[in-house]
């Protein structure tokens, strides 16, 4: 099969050299000259490298942006790149930190606040290119707070993934999509109004932005399957009642479907494992001797001889279904599916 030119697929893990996504976005940086841009948005960024990297594009008079979650799951995580970033030293305007309001007010005690979970990474030389997918550059070096690293795990040697989207009605999208990020009031319902909600369509890519105001993008084309469908769903995160009710649903109807999960109680509860379980699902925890995340999101899907792939940043968690800001691509490409075909099979034959 000749490389599609639309797409570039980069996995990490243990099996792969360390450092080899957070490696992938520094050299990217340095390929943008002076007049080019830099749109980044992500949820965890403490690799000091990489920021040091993007002052340097911004001092050579590339156009930076960098947009943050200001209140990640470990408090305070992101404190050394903000002091970086911030202030007329650092990027000036083109740095912001996001503190979303709660969508949902009187369920907020109960669901918590929303998160800008979002993994994007957009560079528009030497030819434009936008990543999505699992990998923030949560890692440093050297490391002076190894207690995060205890809380998040060692995403520079995790399985994650990034997928470098290239055609342009996609690119341009994703490229908007950042910037008007960095530039939104974050208002309660801001994100549901057209310019944040938007989806974006290309040849055989969709790719969706949540939250929504309709049910969420996976429940929904996930419910297009039944009888004779083979379903495979690397989880990092799986618990919360809607994500459960989805895929029992998609049992009830005839589906064969198989989980890979992360190993992490906390991620994915033995409450959770048990339900799936008893319903037939196959479900396996992909474990690593010095406790690597699973930190991958995607979902292979086979029914009448046609194939899909799904993935992006989104959880299979209350949040995640329901508040958090996400990207989620949905993709019949057969570069793509084989690609992650691939990768389930090096998954599946981790101990």
């Amino acid at each position: 099969m000749s490389p599609n030119p639309d797409y570039e697929i980069h996995f990490g893990g243990p099996d792969l050299p360390a450092g080899r996504l957070r490696d992938l976005l520094a050299e990217h940086i340095e390929a943008v000259p002076a007049g080019g841009t830099i749109d980044w948005v992500t949820y965890y960024f403490r690799d000091r490298r990489l920021a040091e990297q993007l002052l340097r594009a911004h001092r050579r008079n590339v156009k930076v942006t960098v947009t943050l979650e200001g209140n990640p799951h470990v408090p305070h995580a992101n404190r050394a790149i903000v002091a970086m970033l911030s202030g007329d030293q650092g990027l000036g305007e083109g740095f912001r930190t996001i503190y979303l309001p709660p969508r949902i007010p009187l369920l907020s005690r109960r669901m918590g606040n929303p998160n800008m979970h979002e993994k994007l990474y957009c560079f528009s030389h030497p030819n434009p290119v936008a990543f999505i997918g699992s990998f923030n550059p949560s890692g440093d070096n050297p490391e002076d707070t190894p207690e995060v690293i205890d809380k998040i795990g060692d995403h520079n040697r995790a399985h994650n993934v990034l997928v470098g989207i290239r055609e342009p009605a996609l690119v341009d999208g994703l490229m908007n999509h950042a910037r008007w990020m960095h530039g939104a009031r974050n208002g309660i319902l801001e994100r549901f109004f057209a310019d944040g909600n938007r989806p974006l369509r290309g040849k055989n890519t969709e790719v969706h932005f949540l939250p929504r105001f309709q049910s969420h993008v996976a429940a929904r084309f996930l419910g297009r399957f039944g009888d004779g469908a083979y379903v495979r769903i690397a989880a990092s995160h799986l618990n919360g009642i809607t994500s459960i009710r989805t895929l029992l649903k998609l049992v009830r109807r005839g589906a064969s479907v198989e989980i890979l999960a992360e190993p992490t109680l906390r991620r994915v509860p033995l409450k959770a494992e048990r339900l799936l379980v008893e319903a037939g699902i196959a479900f396996r925890r992909v474990t690593h001797p010095e406790e690597l995340p699973m930190h991958n999101k995607f979902v292979l899907v086979e029914q009448n001889n046609q194939r899909w792939v799904m993935f992006g940043s989104y959880n299979w968690s209350t949040l995640s279904f329901w508040i958090n800001q996400e990207i989620c691509a949905i993709s019949s490409d057969s570069q793509l599916i084989e690609a992650f075909t691939e990768r389930w099979k090096v998954l599946e034959a981790q101990n």
